[in-house]
């Protein structure tokens, strides 16, 4: 069981560009002082900050222990569309990753599984990690109808690409029911929805490449969860909302996604 523990922050619409340097140095002098000990097993640790903030951020990450991310993009790589962002934009300021078909997205803006492919597609091309968001709404929940939403956002995002494609794709479960509302799937149920999104992954690109997937869970993920979530044997992190925007309550959350790593190090010993 080689895979990644990611821990991800997704600052939404929050910090202006000082604030998310003061933020990512604050995450940065974590790491080498509150966290020293645990360098060796640091899960890989993903900001994202708002499009405005990202090239100063970048400047602002030396120490190769902290990747940056973009919270969306287009799927064009240029042309006459007012106010969006090109996947070649990113990678020129070092951005890795790309948070692709959040709830939120799907939500006020509009996006479909249809527009969602487009994306991860475009990610992939350019050498993005793409972390995918699927989850369901609360009525959607209380109809039990989790299994069904979640296998078709994860079937509509990766459609029509093959294995060797989506060798770098990283998966977030989010209940949409549990993001910025302070409940928390419990963590058995997180832990089962995503060993589904699994194996509907397997179903799509084989086995192999469904024990190397990470998936992570989102939804007022704290401190005082993570260590429980940890422990499941299909979470394989998380992507952060509210608690990323301190570091005194990431770095934590950094923390339990270290003891992962330790675990499974040892396991393997």
């Amino acid at each position: 069981m080689g895979r990644k523990t990611i821990i991800a922050g997704n600052w939404k619409m929050h910090k202006t560009a000082s604030e998310a340097v003061d933020l990512a140095q604050a995450l940065e002098s974590g790491l080498k002082s509150d966290l020293a000990l645990l360098a060796d097993h640091l899960p890989q640790i993903v900001i994202c900050p708002t499009f405005v903030s990202l090239g100063d951020v970048a400047k602002t990450l030396q120490s190769g222990r902290i990747a940056l991310g973009a919270q969306n993009m287009d799927h064009r790589d240029s042309g006459a569309y007012t106010g969006e962002i090109a996947p070649p934009m990113l990678t020129a300021i070092k951005v890795s990753h790309v948070i692709i078909g959040h709830s939120e997205r799907r939500q006020y803006f509009g996006e479909t599984d249809q527009s969602v492919n487009l994306k991860v597609k475009a990610a992939l091309a350019h050498k993005l990690v793409p972390i995918l968001c699927v989850g369901e709404t609360l009525e959607q929940r209380e109809a039990n109808q989790t299994d069904d939403v979640v296998t078709t956002q994860v079937k509509g995002g990766l459609a029509d690409l093959d294995a060797n494609a989506v060798s770098n794709v990283v998966i977030a479960y989010e209940p949409v029911w549990a993001i910025g509302t302070g409940k928390n799937c419990d963590a058995q149920e997180a832990n089962r929805v995503c060993g589904l999104i699994r194996k509907v992954f397997g179903g799509m690109f084989g086995e192999s490449q469904a024990q190397a997937l990470p998936v992570l869970y989102g939804g007022s993920v704290k401190a005082s969860t993570i260590e429980e979530q940890m422990q499941q044997s299909d979470i394989d992190g998380a992507l952060v909302g509210g608690a990323a925007l301190k570091a005194e309550e990431f770095l934590p959350i950094i923390k339990g996604g270290a003891g992962r790593v330790q675990a499974r190090s040892l396991a393997k010993a």
